[in-house]
């Protein structure tokens, strides 16, 4: 999910240093993303119909966010939840959803990201040169166009947005990843903008900062070039547990090969009727070797299950290329 704070309009009432301080601080803060799951010139704004009276393909349509959409804070569903393209395909589709009743404006970007050891994605134009992580990330930016690059939806309508791959002839096998963004654009310009300014276009009060919030969702959008490979595995298994008093199985997932991972962890517990924890969609990106999660236990577990000398089993089952198939699995003790 993106909360990018730096949608400016000016009011007035404030002296145009104070302006320019404001917009210095918002343009230093990097836009981070959060996640686990990726150019023609966009579509005219006023599509016309075709000659049989349907509306162009790529209109926008009424339509529900099907199951397994990913939303976030603002008002976007994105279907899939992420992208995988490989040699047999390079084009693909994703739905993007006004999940409220009211109009809104949306941009998509493409945008490189990093994922840090313990699952944070950053952008990694803001990650500091000379990280060893960001020197192993394989972009796939400029490889993927993308169209309409901006839309209006109404309320509960959907877009689709096509995109398409080109791949180099003599690129390295592996995987290369960017990641989508649809972000909303807020509404309306209620005053002066930095640019008038500049231009010493006279305001009636002076010049004046407000910061609104631009809130957006991304996913991955993974390009597998030739055969690629992955072995998985399991470290550092514990309970562990919050102030509150909540509990938590907390591991280690290890990767390795040129393909990222992708899947549910599972943990389970002898004569349990349930999953003693559940965590979905986890990725380890090839840029990492490892990542450290934690998995919520189900709070209305009998205690009995997680006391000590218990037994538990962990299980990271794929939902890449082989869906439902078990990438490991480890059984440990609790000490």
């Amino acid at each position: 999910m993106i909360n990018r704070s730096n949608a400016l309009t000016r009011k007035p009432g404030v002296s145009q240093p104070t302006a320019v301080l404001a917009l210095l601080l918002c343009t230093a803060m990097p836009a981070i993303a959060a996640a686990q799951a990726a150019a023609p010139a966009a579509k005219p704004a006023a599509a016309a119909a075709d000659t049989t009276g349907q509306p162009p393909a790529d209109a926008p349509t009424n339509a529900q966010a099907p199951a397994g959409a990913v939303g976030g804070l603002g008002d976007i569903n994105l279907y899939p939840k992420r992208v995988v393209v490989d040699d047999r395909n390079r084009v693909a589709s994703v739905g993007v959803y006004n999940k409220t009743t009211n109009t809104g404006d949306y941009d998509i970007t493409i945008t490189d990201m990093m994922m840090t050891s313990e699952g944070k994605l950053v952008e990694l134009a803001t990650a500091k040169d000379g990280d060893p992580i960001k020197a192993k990330v394989k972009t796939a930016s400029e490889m993927v166009r993308w169209s309409p690059h901006r839309f209006t939806l109404a309320g509960n309508e959907s877009q689709i947005i096509r995109l398409m791959v080109r791949v180099s002839p003599d690129l390295p096998a592996g995987e290369y990843r960017t990641h989508f963004s649809a972000i909303a654009v807020p509404p309306g310009d209620d005053g002066l903008t930095i640019d008038d300014a500049a231009k010493n276009k006279p305001a009636a009060n002076g010049i004046g900062v407000k910061i609104t919030p631009r809130f957006g969702i991304a996913i991955p959008v993974i390009v597998r070039v030739g055969e690629t490979t992955l072995t998985s595995g399991l470290k550092d298994l514990a309970v562990t547990s919050a102030p509150s008093g909540e509990k938590f199985v907390k591991l280690t997932i290890t990767r390795s090969g040129t393909r990222s991972s992708f899947g549910d962890i599972l943990v389970t517990a002898p004569g349990a009727p349930k999953p003693v924890g559940v965590l979905r969609g986890v990725g380890v990106y090839t840029e990492v070797d490892e990542r450290t999660v934690t998995v919520p236990v189900d709070p209305k577990l009998d205690a009995k299950f997680l006391a000590k000398g218990g037994k538990l089993t962990v299980s990271y089952d794929d939902d890449d290329t082989a869906p439902g198939k078990t990438l490991v699995k480890q059984d440990f003790t609790i000490p």
